[in-house]
């Protein structure tokens, strides 16, 4: 029975290399990835690097820090931000559309220290009612670039409570996981995309953001252009679309694109 586990295993693992044409030769990509996708690219980065031989040296940044460092000159293999900084690169020539491959979308949710009383949060308003009731509360500092914390300053005044906000909101003094803050009991609610919240230890996700207040970001990755190790680089998309990467994309919070 052993013995059959280990051929069906072996047979598989033949199956995904040819199904994402893995090369004779290992290469060293050079990604940069938003660091909304780091819980998905540290365990599929090291699948990809077993399944492969190739290795990863991948940065996490904002989108915005992102965008700054490819358009200031520094060069990356393969980058994976939401679809509007892909898109400007597109425009800039920095990368081709017809190398541009969707992956993953991820929506925004509240998340509270663990063993604490789930909030009311089923409709904007009872979401208001929430954040005005609690003593703290943290979010991504939009000053950082990326899209979620951006987009939460936009759902604070759209609720109208912008200015009482200001006075209790936390802000980590750089880009993070901002669950930590609720962990350590710096900030009474956190505010982010679902699978940054997730991960973090002592916290505990209440759920998404109202349908009329929420924003779904769209995660791709491009091919640069000027690359060399581009067909490594189409091998790692590959294998990001497979089934084996749609459930770990799932499994982390966020939502697979379809293959």
């Amino acid at each position: 029975m052993k013995i059959r586990s280990l051929v069906a295993s072996a047979k598989i693992g033949f199956m995904l290399l040819c199904a994402i044409g893995i090369r004779a030769e290992a290469a060293e990509l050079k990604v940069l990835s938003a660091i909304a996708m780091t819980p998905v690219m540290e365990e599929l980065g090291l699948k990809f690097e077993r399944a492969t031989g190739h290795k990863l040296a991948i940065t996490f940044a904002t989108l915005g820090a992102a965008v700054k460092r490819v358009q200031g000159g520094e060069t990356f293999d393969l980058v994976i931000i939401p679809q509007p900084g892909i898109d400007g690169f597109v425009k800039d020539g920095k990368a081709s559309g017809a190398n541009v491959t969707l992956l993953a979308r991820s929506h925004a949710g509240v998340a509270i220290r663990q063993g604490t009383p789930k909030p009311d949060i089923s409709s904007a308003e009872a979401l208001k009612r929430t954040l005005l009731a609690a003593k703290s509360i943290t979010y991504s500092n939009p000053a950082h670039g990326g899209p979620i914390g951006i987009h939460v300053a936009k759902v604070l005044e759209r609720l109208g409570i912008a200015d009482e906000m200001k006075l209790k909101t936390v802000f980590l003094s750089k880009a993070g996981a901002v669950g930590v803050l609720v962990a350590n009991g710096e900030a009474e609610i956190a505010l982010g995309q679902i699978q940054e919240l997730i991960p973090v230890a002592g916290i505990e996700v209440v759920g998404p953001l109202p349908a009329d207040l929420q924003q779904t970001t769209v995660f791709s990755a491009a091919v640069m252009a000027g690359t060399k190790q581009a067909e490594a680089g189409k091998t790692l998309i590959n294998f990001l679309r497979t089934p084996e990467a749609a459930a770990v994309i799932k499994a982390k919070g966020m939502e697979p694109a379809n293959p």
